[in-house]
């Protein structure tokens, strides 16, 4: 994916942040970021900017996962291996989607 000059802005202050960039396989059309076991797959958006394509999840064996309802609970699944969807994991994702979110909202604002 070739990147805006105000998206690979972006991009760096993320990496500032502590994402890493990382490939998988079937995503080469947009940005992947991980930090931890979480990652976030980006795509361009018309100002420039970038956002989410799927909602953040885990990785599971260098793949993404999803996240479904199982019995009373939740898990994040990638070709039948599990995670469970324990508090500390889901508040994990959820502070990285929000750093993640407050850096593409100003990164979108300055393009």
């Amino acid at each position: 994916m070739e990147l805006t000059q105000s998206q690979m802005q972006i991009v760096e202050q993320l990496l500032g942040a502590g994402f890493q960039p990382i490939e998988i396989g079937p995503f080469q059309r947009g940005v992947c970021l991980r930090k931890g076991e979480c990652v976030a797959l980006l795509g361009p958006v018309p100002n420039g900017g970038l956002q989410l394509l799927v909602p953040v999840t885990f990785l599971i064996e260098g793949n993404l996962s999803v996240k479904i309802k199982r019995g009373n609970g939740e898990v994040f699944v990638w070709k039948g291996k599990e995670l469970e969807a324990t508090e500390e994991r889901l508040r994990e994702l959820e502070e990285f989607r929000t750093k993640l979110a407050e850096i593409l909202e100003v990164g979108g604002k300055l393009s």
